[in-house]
């Protein structure tokens, strides 16, 4: 798939192109830190609730169709991960997000290739669907090629953040959880900082960075996905406004702010 490059956005650019082609296109050491939510296939490949899948009717054909899933065989995720590593700086971090079944089926791949540091547990506060039982935590695994203390030292490893109802993406995520990872590494030393995810998705990360400070650039192979990230942004870097996330997704009295 031809990338498509975005309107010119002042610290922001999502093409849309498959997750490998667009690291692999990257020069090498030219991002910051790495943040990203895969889309498994593991678990869709397994569980089967109700009328359709667990994450609902992104498994629509043609053109309802959201996403494809990332194929995530050791093989294929470890090159992803090779890749992200490539094009990492040295002494930077990265954050990849995993739901319990992918966690334990590849967790111990990231080991091979990155110097795994922590897990930490996203309590989204309110209880989803489950199989056995009902959900209300996500895993997020921090690593880093080489060495690179965390931003500060009061940043627990468990952050309640409420997870989105009724959601305009079907794995849409709070904006606060991408800040959360985005301020655990950066400092205030940064003056230039690049974030990079590589399953886009509907453009969390990309808000996340720019209320930082940082710059962005990412990727998501969908169409419909990527025309839905660039209108978020340009929305917001025109107002100020989250036109897919009006309302903040924490409550300050389950969580210390640290973003």
């Amino acid at each position: 798939m031809v990338a498509v490059p975005t309107p010119s956005l002042p610290g922001a650019r999502i093409v849309q192109q498959d997750a490998l082609a667009f690291l692999g296109a990257l020069p090498p050491d030219s991002v910051d830190l790495i943040v990203t939510d895969p889309a498994y296939s593991g678990m869709n490949q397994h569980l089967m609730l109700g009328r359709g899948r667990i994450v609902g009717t992104y498994q629509a054909k043609g053109e309802d169709r959201w996403f494809d899933e990332f194929h995530d065989t050791p093989e294929n995720y470890r090159q992803f991960l090779a890749e992200c590593r490539r094009v990492l700086k040295p002494d930077r971090h990265i954050f990849i997000m995993f739901d319990s079944f992918s966690m334990l089926s590849l967790a111990s791949t990231v080991r091979a290739v990155f110097e795994v540091k922590n897990i930490v547990t996203w309590d989204k506060v309110h209880l989803g669907m489950g199989h056995h039982f009902r959900r209300q935590s996500e895993f997020i695994v921090f690593a880093s090629k080489g060495r690179r203390a965390l931003a500060r030292r009061d940043i627990p490893d468990i952050w309640r953040i409420k997870r989105l109802h009724r959601a305009h993406y079907p794995t849409q995520k709070p904006v606060e959880l991408f800040e959360a990872m985005i301020a655990s590494s950066k400092t205030a030393a940064d003056t230039r900082f690049t974030v990079c995810d590589p399953f886009a998705g509907s453009g969390s990360a990309a808000i996340a960075a720019l209320r930082q400070g940082a710059e962005f650039i990412g990727c998501d192979v969908s169409a419909k996905a990527v025309a839905l990230a660039r209108a978020r942004i340009d929305g917001y870097l025109a107002s100020g406004v989250d036109a897919l996330q009006r309302k903040p997704a924490y409550d300050a009295r389950l969580q210390k702010k640290f973003w």
